[in-house]
C-alpha cells in the first residue's frame, strides 16, 4: 500500500544566519533567493504565477497541458520522479496520471509548503507513493532510503535553474546527472530570451505583488533573526541586464541607513543595493550547449507558439 513519508532536512537558523551575515558584508550586498521561500514568500509566490505580466507559469502549464503525452512518453514510466523545488505542486498534476511514477519525492526548502502540498497529492493520488523531502536542493541533503533499484528522472519545472549563475547551473545540472545515473533523465523548463518589456513587465507587475515577494525577505529577517530593517525605506528594483541574459531583482536603499542583524551592523550607503535574485534567460543552442557540459544529452523540446517558454528532456 503506498505511503506518504516526510523527511526534514531543512538548514538550522545558524545557517540561515550566517549566509545573511555573509551575504550581507560582501561589496555587493546579497540575499539568496532561497530564502524567499517562507509561508508568507510560498503564498506571496503563488499569486506571483497568477498574475497577468508573468507569463512564464501559464506558459509552462499550458505546454505541459498540451503535450503531456509526448512528455510522459519521452520520459517512460514507472519511474521514481523527482521534483526539485517542488511548491504547491501544481504542475505535477499534468504530469502524474500520464507517468504514473514508482514513487514521486517532492523535494522543497518551504517546510509548511511542503506538507500541505504533499498531503493534498496523496489525498488526491492515493496509489502514489510520495517521498517528501524538505531541504535545500543545491545544498546537503540525503536521499531517502528504500530508493535503490529503480529509473529516475527530475523534474526541475519554472525556469528555476535561471536563478542560477551559469557556473551554479552548470554544478546543479551535475549533480543531477549524477543523481539520475545511466539512464536516466532530466525534464527541464527554461525561460527564453525575448523582448526586454516582456520580461521587466513580469517582475514588475501593476499590483505589486512581486514587490512584496521582494520586500517579505526584509520581514522574514526581522522576524528571524531579531533585526530591524525599515521595509519602508526600500525600493524593489527589477531590470534586465542585457550583457548577461538576466533579469536582476534588488531592494535599493534611496538614502544611507544602519541596520542591526543579531549583534552586527550593517551600513547602506545612499543608492546601494542588496541582490535578491537573478532571472538568467537561454536561447535553445545556449541551454542545449549548457546540457552537453554537464554529462546530459539533449533530447526532445516543447516550445509554446509564441516562443516564450522551452520545456527539455535531457537524457543522462
Amino acid at each position: 500500500m503506498a505511503c506518504l513519508h516526510f523527511y526534514d532536512f531543512h538548514p538550522p537558523l545558524s545557517d540561515f544566519q550566517a549566509e545573511i551575515l555573509a551575504g550581507l558584508s560582501s561589496r555587493q550586498k546579497t540575499i539568496a533567493p532561497k530564502f524567499f521561500y517562507d509561508a508568507e514568500g510560498s503564498q506571496l509566490f503563488d499569486r506571483i504565477c497568477e498574475l497577468p505580466e508573468y507569463y512564464l507559469t501559464r506558459t509552462e502549464i499550458g505546454l505541459l497541458e498540451r503535450y503531456g503525452d509526448q512528455i510522459a512518453g519521452a520520459v517512460g514510466p514507472e519511474a521514481l520522479l523527482f521534483e526539485l523545488g517542488s511548491g504547491s505542486s501544481r504542475k505535477i498534476r499534468l504530469l502524474l496520471d500520464a507517468l504514473r511514477p514508482a514513487s514521486y519525492v517532492p523535494i522543497d526548502i518551504s517546510k509548511h509548503h511542503l506538507r500541505v502540498a504533499a498531503n493534498a497529492l496523496f489525498s488526491d493520488y492515493p496509489w502514489l507513493e510520495i517521498h517528501a523531502v524538505c531541504a535545500d536542493y543545491a545544498g546537503s541533503w540525503n536521499l531517502p532510503p528504500g530508493l535503490e533499484g529503480q529509473r529516475r528522472i527530475v523534474f526541475f519545472p519554472g525556469s528555476s535553474i535561471g536563478n542560477l549563475t551559469p557556473g551554479e547551473a552548470a554544478a546543479l545540472l551535475k549533480r543531477m546527472a549524477r543523481l539520475v545515473g545511466d539512464g536516466g533523465g532530466l525534464l527541464i523548463g527554461v525561460d527564453l530570451v525575448k523582448n526586454v518589456d516582456v520580461l521587466e513587465a513580469a517582475y514588475n507587475d501593476r499590483q505589486k505583488v512581486t514587490e512584496a515577494f521582494n520586500k517579505n525577505l526584509l520581514v522574514r529577517i526581522n522576524r528571524e533573526l531579531d533585526a530591524d530593517f525599515r521595509i519602508d525605506r526600500f525600493d524593489h528594483l527589477a531590470f534586465y541586464n542585457p550583457e548577461l541574459d538576466r533579469i536582476e531583482m534588488h531592494l535599493a536603499s534611496p538614502e544611507a541607513q544602519l541596520v542591526r542583524i543579531a549583534d552586527r551592523t550593517i551600513r547602506m550607503a545612499a543608492g546601494e543595493t542588496i541582490h535578491t535574485e537573478n532571472s538568467h534567460k537561454y536561447s535553445l543552442a545556449s541551454f542545449r550547449r549548457l546540457a552537453l557540459r554537464t554529462g546530459f544529452r539533449p533530447g526532445k523540446v516543447w516550445i509554446d507558439p509564441e516562443g516564450l517558454f522551452s520545456i527539455h528532456y535531457l537524457s543522462a
